[in-house]
């Protein structure tokens, strides 16, 4: 039985649950299968086999993501103001890809025959035109019983403003038996863009009832403190998470995003591209001296308007299926192998993976796999290659080499998105390569875009884990206000964040959080008069000049976006926003004394590993032997539980004092 003060992070992944055991500064890690059917069976069994139970856990989940990018969730009803139904359909009008003849729009998450119009009007101020009657509320409630829906969507216009009309719906609803999964915009996201705003919501009560029916049973089963991760990068209550698990969308790889900055700013390094490849895919951020946010995300093409981390994913991962398109080219991804089946290696599947090619090449040692505890079958792997390679008329090796430059094209133009695409030389950041695979593929996407250094945590397979673990205890609040000109003034604007804090402590206090630790961080949106997007910059901290200094930083982000900035057009401040912080408990590992010894005693094996060279003869070290100060190098293999370091030849590798590995090229890549 663990004591109190143990906290558990968990990652569920699409091939691997992971878990990081933090108690009284100590950092434990595990591995287990995933469990696709029923997520919370790999998560219980990972409990008892480290003992752990009654800890307090926060746990990275894919449930609510899962549910929208399979279209798996609730029948979902939409409540919103008469005449403006087919908002969800109607959208903003615009194609994502103009040039494609064959591109569809998705389905909306409530059909046509399940949304509905309610004779109510509020107008842009908030004042009251129309109030719903008695029986326009009866009529919509009685069509709720007829078509029996698992989950309601309120959403009416400017109820951001005034949610006085949502509030009535909501009681009238409380009336159905049996009672669906609510969801209300201005609770759930109380800004302006009706079409923003009602995707968000319906979004929300769509995963819903899966969602707070998973969390209700997971937490009784572990019978103790569970929190959720969020998609904006801090953990929210397991009640919260249930009643708005829009939140969670991106909650796994956010994780991951903290648990990298916390590793790389131990280290010294803040100017970081992280580089999280799993089993299905691949996820990259850039934190250019911090952790970036946004509020324009979209999945699997719905809005999600929440504040979430800006990361960029593709399906890209270990468990990615290679294999020869009706034009007979090479394509990998974005399916996969997941758990079960598992790459062909794993004994049970048939196709290809990326985790064959790597197998095939010798990058992957396949007694080192998991230390051992999951022995990979290469004669498999080797046979089916070589029928990939018949119908390409190559050699084996050839083409397991075709399958990793393929995969890592895909990642470097994930990695171009988010770094050049935005403004950013990626030869000033530092990749940090974190999940199964991500280390086995970090040099050659360093090499090819010119990144001058990677960095390899400890613990990289379970990175996400522990930035779940280490994770603040966050609350993001937002209101829309529509500020510019004489308007613009710091008494407006403290007025709206007086607001939004008072919330915040009500919300706080009453799940008895210590609020004499929470650390408020104010933002703002902020326009041209007349754009249709925002930037977000800090409120600022002097009261003296501030419409000035909020002009001025709204100029250097435009121009850091996009390249060019206009001093002489006005601005807009659009929506406050408020983020309230309970710092976690980050292990602070004290550096370690680097040591002049060679790493000999860490080198296991030599073995032959195929690059762009040729086959190669290759060393293999065993990561927990190697001491800060240790140079390594390459052509080198660094094994160890949760991962595989592939150093290529004309690398070389040194651990710092942290337990990290610094990789360089030895030839300046640019």
């Amino acid at each position: 039985m663990a004591s109190d003060n143990t906290v558990v992070g968990i990652d569920v992944g699409g091939t691997f649950t992971d878990f990081v055991v933090l108690k009284d500064g100590r950092v434990t890690v595990h591995k287990a299968p995933s469990t696709p059917a029923d997520p919370s069976v790999a998560i219980l069994k990972g409990i008892r086999d480290l003992g752990v139970d009654g800890a307090s856990f926060v746990h990275g989940s894919t449930v609510a993501t899962n549910a929208i990018l399979e279209r798996k969730g609730a029948r979902t009803a939409l409540i919103t103001t008469q005449g403006f139904e087919d908002v969800l359909e109607i959208g903003r009008q615009n194609r994502k890809d103009i040039y494609d003849l064959m591109m569809d729009r998705p389905e909306p998450l409530a059909p046509a025959d399940l949304r509905y119009g309610l004779h109510e009007r509020i107008d842009y101020t908030g004042a009251v035109l129309v109030s719903p009657t008695d029986d326009d509320l009866a009529a919509v409630i009685e069509a709720m019983r007829e078509s029996r829906p698992e989950a309601v969507a309120v959403s009416l216009l400017f109820s951001f403003l005034n949610p006085l009309h949502e509030n009535m719906v909501l009681e009238a609803l409380d009336a159905l038996d049996p009672k669906p999964f609510f969801s209300v915009s201005s609770q759930v996201l109380p800004e302006f863009r009706e079409y923003e705003r009602t995707s968000a919501v319906t979004v929300n009560a769509y995963v819903g009832p899966a969602m707070s029916s998973y969390l209700g049973n997971l937490e009784e089963s572990l019978g103790s403190s569970l929190r959720i991760m969020q998609s904006s990068g801090g953990s929210i209550t397991s009640a919260l998470a249930s009643h708005q698990p829009v939140r969670t969308i991106l909650s796994g790889p956010a994780g991951g995003v903290v648990g990298a900055f916390h590793v790389g700013s131990q280290a010294g390094y803040q100017d970081l591209i992280t580089f999280d490849m799993g089993g299905t895919s691949t996820d990259v951020s850039l934190c250019p001296g911090r952790i970036k946010e946004t509020t324009a995300s979209e999945v699997a093409g719905c809005p999600v308007s929440v504040p979430m981390i800006e990361i960029h994913t593709v399906g890209a991962g270990g468990g990615s299926i290679a294999r020869l398109d009706v034009g007979g080219a090479l394509t990998v991804g974005p399916e996969s192998a997941g758990a079960d089946p598992g790459p062909a290696c794993y004994g049970k599947g048939h196709h290809i993976t990326v985790t064959d090619a790597n197998l095939v090449l010798g990058r992957l040692q396949p007694d080192h796999f998991l230390d051992g505890s999951l022995p990979l079958d290469r004669r498999r792997s080797v046979s089916l290659m070589e029928g990939l390679a018949g119908s390409m008329s190559v050699a084996t090796e050839t083409a397991a080499l075709g399958i990793i430059r393929v995969v890592n094209s895909s990642m470097e133009r994930a990695i171009r998105t988010i770094s050049m695409e935005r403004g950013y030389d990626p030869r000033r950041f530092t990749l940090l390569a974190f999940g199964g695979a991500g280390p086995m593929h970090c040099c050659e996407l360093a090499q090819e875009l010119g990144i001058p250094r990677v960095l390899v945590p400890l613990n990289p397979g379970v990175l996400s884990a522990l930035g779940a673990g280490i994770a603040d205890i966050v609350k993001d609040y937002s209101r829309t206000v529509m500020l510019r000109g004489p308007d613009l003034t710091p008494e407006r604007m403290e007025e709206g964040f007086a607001q939004l804090l008072d919330a915040a402590y009500d919300d706080m206090s009453s799940e008895g959080l210590d609020l004499d630790r929470a650390v408020p961080k104010r933002s703002l949106d902020v326009r041209y008069v007349g754009q249709s997007y925002e930037l977000n910059v800090d409120f600022p901290k002097s009261r003296t000049g501030v419409a000035k200094a909020i002009t001025s930083a709204f100029h250097r982000a435009h121009r850091q976006r996009f390249g060019y900035s206009d001093a002489n057009e006005p601005v807009e401040v659009v929506n406050l926003r408020l983020k309230m912080a309970l710092p976690g408990d980050a292990p602070e590992a004290a550096p370690q004394p680097e040591s002049g010894e060679s790493p000999a005693r860490a080198r296991v094996a030599e073995v032959g590993a195929v690059f762009a060279e040729g086959k190669v003869s290759t060393n293999v070290y065993q990561r927990e032997l190697l001491e800060p100060g240790n140079l390594i190098e390459g052509p080198a293999l660094i094994v160890q539980l949760d991962s595989t370091t592939v150093m290529p030849p004309g690398w070389s590798g040194r651990v710092d004092p942290w337990g990290n590995l610094i990789l360089t090229p030895k030839a300046k890549p640019w």
